[in-house]
């Protein structure tokens, strides 16, 4: 029984195996020279839209409009603490 069960196993599990196998090598397909045509009409058509679309020169700092490119003021003078730890008045 054990043997018909690892036969039985083993069919199950090369079965998908060889049916994979059989995709490795597809047919060689070739082209009319209408299809060879109109392959190269498209491609012109898709080589002139990518021409059409603007170059993108701005900048890509979406934290730009927030910060200012201005040089930071120099830090206030710091004031002299008191014993408590507070700032002069």
């Amino acid at each position: 029984m054990r043997l018909l069960s690892a036969i039985a196993m083993l069919a199950l599990l090369t079965g998908p195996a060889s049916a994979q196998m059989m995709n490795l090598m597809p047919e060689v397909k070739t082209m009319s020279p209408e299809e060879k045509e109109q392959d190269a009409i498209r491609q012109k058509a898709y080589r002139d839209s990518l021409r059409q679309i603007p170059d993108n020169k701005s900048s890509v700092d979406p934290w730009g409009n927030v910060r200012s490119d201005a040089p930071k003021a120099a830090a206030p003078a710091k004031q002299p603490r008191t014993k408590t730890g507070s700032a002069t008045h």
